[in-house]
C-alpha cells in the first residue's frame, strides 16, 4: 500500500467518507464512451484524469469564450492505490502537494505547475457522500499482488439503474447488458494496469479535476467526435505521425474532418442504452457517419427531430469561435454532444397509444415512460444539449509553452469537421421535417 509521504493515509473503503478521512474514492465513470485514458467520478460534478502537463497548460491558457465550449478546470489531486480491510485495491484522490506526485508525461521538476487544490474544494457532494458498501476496484489480498498479478478482477458496482449493451463485437467486451458503458470498463483496467506497472517506483500520480459535463442530465446521451483532418501533434514521431495519418485515410476524418469515436444512446423501447466503440467509427463510410449520426439521434421509437435546432446552434457558435483562434490547433481532440434521453417528445407517442406502451423484459415500465415522458404534448420548450471540446493532450498556440512549429490562422481541419456537421443535420432536418 502507497505511503503518501507528509500525509496520514487512513482506511479506505467503506468508512472513509463517513469517517472524515480527507481522501476521496475514485470510481469509474460510467458514461466515459471514448478516450483511451480511465475517467474517474470525484463526485456528482466532477471527473478526474491522468495529468498530461500540456493539456493542464491548455486548460489553463483557454481564451475567455472557448470556455463556454469546454469542461471547467477545476486543479489537480494526487491519486494512489490504498488497499482496505476487505481486501480492495482502490484508487484515492488526496489534496495535491507539490513535488509529491509524478507526471504522467515525465516532464521535469521546473515544470511542475504551482497551482494547488484547496482542501475545501476536495469535499464530496452531499448526493456524492452516499456509497454503497461494494467498492469498484481491483480484488486482491496484498499491493505485492497487485504488481504480480497479470489478468486483475475489476468488480465494478456502480450507481447505475439503466443497463448498457453493445452494439458491435468488435471491441471484445460483453454484448450483454450491463451496468456500466463498457468502454469505461476497459478504460479502467487498462489504467489499473498501466499504474500497477509502475507501481513500485510511482507511489503517487496527478490527475486533473475537470468539470462532469454530463451531471445535469438525467439519462445523458453522449457522442464523441474526434475532429480534424489531422490527429497527430507537432511533436510526434514519423512512426507515430504514420499511423494517425492511416487512419485518417481510412476513416471520415480525411473525407469529413470528423469520424465517431463513441456513442451512447437512451433506447425509450427498451429502457437501456445502445453503445458504440472508436473501431465501430473508423470503419465507417460517409454514408455510415450520417447512419450512425441518425441513430444517435433516434430513441428506439422516433427520430429526435426537437434536437435539430439546439444542436445546430451549438455547432455553428462554436465554428464562430475557433475561426476566431488564430494560430490554434486541436489536434487529437474530441468534441462531445450531449442531449438527455429522458427530455423527449417519445412521451406523447406513448399516450397516444397506450396499447402499445412498452415495457422491459420483466413487465416493468421504463422509468422514462411512467409519467408519459418529460415533454408535455405541444410543448414549444427547447430540448437541453450541450457541447464541449475535450482532450488538449497534443493542443497548440503560439507562445504556448515555446512550442517550435506555430501555425497561422485558425484550425480548419477542425472546422471543416464542424462545417461537415452542421451539413449533414441541415440535411437530415430537412429530409426528416
Amino acid at each position: 500500500m502507497c505511503v503518501c509521504q507528509t500525509m496520514e493515509v487512513g482506511k479506505y473503503g467503506k468508512n472513509a467518507t463517513r469517517s472524515g478521512d480527507r481522501g476521496v474514492l475514485l470510481e469509474p465513470f460510467i458514461h466515459q464512451v471514448g478516450g483511451h485514458s480511465s475517467m474517474m467520478r470525484y463526485d456528482d460534478h466532477t471527473v478526474c484524469k491522468p495529468l498530461i502537463t500540456r493539456e493542464q497548460r491548455f486548460y489553463e491558457s483557454l481564451p475567455p469564450e472557448m470556455k463556454e465550449f469546454t469542461p471547467e478546470y477545476k486543479g489537480v489531486v494526487s491519486v494512489c492505490f490504498e488497499g482496505d480491510s476487505d481486501g480492495y485495491i482502490n484508487l484515492v484522490a488526496y489534496p495535491y502537494v507539490e513535488n509529491e506526485a509524478l507526471e504522467q508525461d515525465d516532464m521535469p521538476e521546473r515544470d511542475q505547475p504551482r497551482r494547488k487544490h484547496s482542501r475545501r474544494s476536495l469535499h464530496r457532494s452531499s448526493s456524492g457522500t452516499e456509497h454503497k458498501e461494494e467498492k469498484p476496484g481491483l480484488a486482491s489480498d496484498s499491493t505485492e499482488s497487485i504488481q504480480e498479478s497479470k489478468s486483475p478482477r475489476v468488480d465494478l458496482h456502480i450507481h447505475s439503474d439503466v443497463p448498457f449493451q453493445m452494439l458491435d463485437g468488435n471491441s471484445g467486451l460483453s454484448s450483454e447488458k450491463i451496468s456500466y458503458n463498457p468502454w469505461s470498463l476497459r478504460c479502467h483496467k487498462q489504467q489499473l494496469s498501466r499504474m500497477r506497472s509502475e507501481s513500485k517506483d510511482r507511489k503517487l500520480y496527478k490527475f486533473l479535476l475537470l468539470e462532469n459535463v454530463v451531471h445535469h442530465f438525467k439519462l445523458p446521451c453522449v457522442l464523441d467526435l474526434k475532429m480534424g483532418t489531422r490527429q497527430h501533434g507537432d511533436d510526434a514521431s514519423e512512426e507515430k505521425a504514420a499511423r494517425q495519418m492511416k487512419k485518417c485515410e481510412q476513416s471520415t476524418s480525411a473525407t469529413l474532418g470528423v469520424r465517431v469515436c463513441g456513442m451512447q444512446v437512451y433506447q425509450l423501447d427498451t429502457g437501456h442504452y445502445l453503445c458504440r466503440n472508436k473501431y465501430y467509427g473508423r470503419g465507417l463510410s460517409i454514408e455510415g457517419f450520417r447512419n450512425a449520426l441518425y441513430q444517435y439521434l433516434h430513441n428506439g421509437i422516433e427520430l429526435r427531430k426537437d434536437l435539430f435546432e439546439p444542436v445546430l446552434a451549438k455547432l455553428r457558435s462554436l465554428k464562430a469561435v475557433l475561426e476566431r483562434q488564430a494560430s490554434y490547433r486541436f489536434y487529437s481532440s474530441s468534441l462531445l454532444i450531449i442531449y438527455d434521453g429522458k427530455d423527449s417528445r417519445a412521451g406523447t407517442f406513448v399516450e397516444r397509444r397506450p396499447e402499445m406502451r412498452l415495457k422491459r423484459v420483466d413487465g416493468s415500465v421504463p422509468e422514462s415512460l411512467q409519467d408519459g415522458g418529460s415533454t408535455e404534448p405541444g410543448s414549444s420548450a427547447q430540448p437541453k444539449v450541450d457541447v464541449r471540446m475535450i482532450d488538449f493532450a497534443h493542443s497548440t498556440f503560439k507562445g504556448f509553452r515555446d512550442d517550435p512549429t506555430v501555425h497561422d490562422g485558425p484550425d480548419m481541419g477542425y472546422v471543416f469537421g464542424l462545417e461537415s456537421l452542421i451539413n449533414i443535420m441541415e440535411q437530415m432536418r430537412e429530409e426528416n421535417q
